[in-house]
């Protein structure tokens, strides 16, 4: 008989590479099901695929109108990302207890400062506070 082949002789229901089960579902060799996927594994792909969805950032325009606009929004990006990190610092150092109460209150104006002439400066060129933070692709956001 022609189609009986697959009855005798064959590799049976469980071959090498699976067979299909009920409504079309492949069943693994040796019987094994597939182990759910993790969450910080489907966080991963999804993270991915909105990457790959998402309109890219522009190009660096080279427009000579443009490009007192661009230097200063790159100098405000890594000016914030400093003041940033200083601040992280001076709350560690603070619950530490490392620095007195003048520090203290010192690191804490000159930093409220900096915040204010980054947010000045930026409003004087028509930078919102959203654009300081660089869109760095496959990473992520810089701030």
């Amino acid at each position: 008989m022609k189609g009986a082949k697959g009855a005798k002789g064959g590799k049976g229901a469980r071959g090498a590479k699976g067979a299909k089960g009920a409504k079309g579902a492949v069943i693994p060799p040796q019987g094994r099901l597939a182990e759910p996927a993790a969450a910080a594994q489907i966080e991963a792909l999804r993270r991915q695929i909105e990457n790959l969805s998402s309109p890219r950032a522009p190009r660096w325009n080279a427009n000579p109108d443009d490009v007192r606009r661009s230097v200063l929004k790159l100098v405000l990006t890594l000016v914030e990302l400093i003041r940033q990190l200083l601040e992280r610092q001076a709350i560690r150092r603070m619950e530490a207890g490392t620095l007195s109460d003048d520090e203290t209150e010192s690191v804490g104006l000159a930093l409220m400062r900096l915040q204010d002439t980054i947010h000045e400066l930026a409003r004087q060129f028509d930078i919102s506070p959203d654009e300081l933070n660089l869109d760095l692709g496959p990473v992520g956001k810089l701030l």
